[in-house]
């Protein structure tokens, strides 16, 4: 594969300098390197590309590439470095060990970005560039996301109103309007809502006046609307807010709030879907509450289900980028997993395998601990797409380990007690029983385990040992130490 040796200094320089010293390849010369012909992607401008779908079915008979999963331990405010550790392993595959490989990572949320998390890119010498396009629109996909979430929002407090509003025969008229010859028809939509509704009539004026009046009116229970506006930023102000205090809303006032993007529902569908049409089909089934009388109302029943698809026809296909030694990365969707998944989407996961073929390997990261996001990976990833990784990465670092060993209080964005920065094997051991826990939990599955120790360089000897000797004791198929955020993908050869 095209490869770029990085000329590291140290100490290692802030992500930015790094990112901003490197140019990237033009993403067509990544693309080559996958095999990838001009009709296989859609440009972004130089530094990014949508790979279309139609490249899985091209190479749907290919056997697949060695799949591989990043989780880590229980995260702390300290950082355990699980992108650092997937892009940095995918760097030492690709440019040291000559292996074809992909890495697949979610798109972050500019919420994080912006907050005192930051970005997802990666860190020191093994990120994803452009580091700021990365970051931050790419190619908005999660723009993508908050519209089609917000037009079905504004659709339902704007059926609510109608309903209010209007008589039976209005609303039917409305939904079903004459054409220039006084015709009635339903559209495909409404036939799924009327099989729904058990109505297997055809034509508009077949229907008698009380069918007339359950395919007319949803009868929104408006106190239990589990739909909420969203937007990829971080404002506290807007999670309880009042809607419909316009003097045109005759008074229909209720509670709503604004969650972020990547909360929606529809990112969660972004991740899992397996095909446009699958999607589609996700995206009408969708639940945005209940009628008054106790049914669960969908984003079909209100007809949206094929407007938020194309909303999302673009968004469906991966962004493939590169990392800073010139590896290729596809970038797609960003569910968090205390509240979805947390992992990026199955469309790229099967797209690269086939990419990388026999002997290659794509890597892919689970947020948060191994018991959120490695094993939402292989319960609710792994069992939609049918794909099993052959490995599982556990990351660890030796100061969070003392964390969870009960070390000093940690807060974020300032000094760390002398407990973190000098020699404690006692703190060590003592949290290695939550590494323990994590490897007992992935093996679970049937999967070896590979404990990545991603150094520091206040880390002894020692507590390095002292983390090696516990991970093979619990099972772990070996321990590694890792020094990719100082070296790039060198420092993760041995992983």
């Amino acid at each position: 594969m095209t490869s770029r040796k990085l000329q590291v200094v140290s100490p290692v320089p802030a992500d930015i300098d790094i990112a901003n010293s490197v140019v990237p390849l033009h993403i067509s010369e990544i693309a080559k390197d996958l095999n990838l012909n001009p009709d296989h992607y859609d440009l972004y401008g130089k530094y990014k590309a949508k790979v279309l779908l139609s490249v899985f079915d091209e190479l749907k008979e290919r056997q697949d590439g060695y799949y591989v999963v990043v989780g880590g331990i229980t995260p702390t405010p300290l950082g355990e470095g699980k992108s650092t550790t997937t892009v940095g392993l995918c760097q030492a595959l690709g440019a040291f060990l000559d292996k074809k490989v992909v890495t697949t990572l979610r798109q972050p949320s500019q919420g994080p970005t912006f907050g005192i998390k930051g970005g997802a890119a990666g860190g020191g010498y093994s990120q994803v560039i452009p580091m700021d396009e990365f970051n931050l629109h790419l190619t908005g996909d999660i723009h993508a996301i908050t519209a089609a979430n917000n037009l079905l929002a504004a659709a339902i407090d704007t059926r609510i109103f109608h309903e209010n509003t209007q008589k039976d025969t209005a609303l039917f008229n409305r939904l079903c309007p004459p054409d220039k010859e006084g015709k009635r028809a339903f559209n495909d939509i409404m036939f799924r809502r009327l099989k729904k509704l058990n109505i297997t009539k055809t034509k508009p004026e077949d229907l008698t006046p009380e069918e007339v009046t359950k395919f007319a009116r949803l009868d929104i229970d408006p106190d239990i609307i589990t739909w909420r506006r969203v937007m990829d930023v971080n404002d506290r102000f807007l999670r309880k807010i009042t809607v419909g205090q316009g003097p045109d809303e005759k008074g229909m006032v209720r509670e709503t709030g604004f969650d972020i993007s990547v909360a929606s529902e529809i990112m969660a569908v972004l991740a899992l879907t397996t095909s446009l049409s699958d999607m589609r089909e996700r995206l009408g089934k969708m639940v945005i509450g209940n009628s008054k009388s106790g049914d669960p109302i969908t984003a079909d029943d209100l007809g949206l289900g094929g407007a938020l698809t194309v909303l999302m026809k673009d968004a469906i296909n991966p962004t493939l980028m590169q990392t800073l030694e010139g590896t290729p990365v596809l970038v797609h969707a960003g569910p968090f997993a205390n509240i979805a998944h947390g992992n990026s989407s199955i469309v790229a996961d099967k797209i690269a395998l086939k990419l990388v073929g026999p002997g290659g390997y794509v890597v892919t990261e689970a947020g948060f601990g191994s018991d959120i996001g490695t094993e939402k990976f292989m319960n609710i990833k792994c069992r939609y797409s049918g794909l099993k990784p052959q490995c599982a990465i556990i990351v660890a670092t030796i100061r969070a380990l003392k964390m969870h060993g009960g070390g000093p209080l940690v807060t974020a964005g300032k000094p760390l007690d002398r407990a973190y920065t000098t020699e404690n094997v006692g703190l060590v051991e003592a949290g290695c029983v939550n590494l323990a826990r994590h490897i007992e939990n992935t093996k679970a599955y049937g999967v070896n385990v590979v404990v990545a120790v991603n150094k520091f360089a206040t880390d002894t000897d020692a507590e390095i040992a002292a983390v090696k000797n516990a991970a093979l004791a619990a099972g772990a198929f070996d321990a590694v130490l890792c020094t990719h955020h100082a070296h790039g993908g060198k420092g993760a050869v041995s992983t």
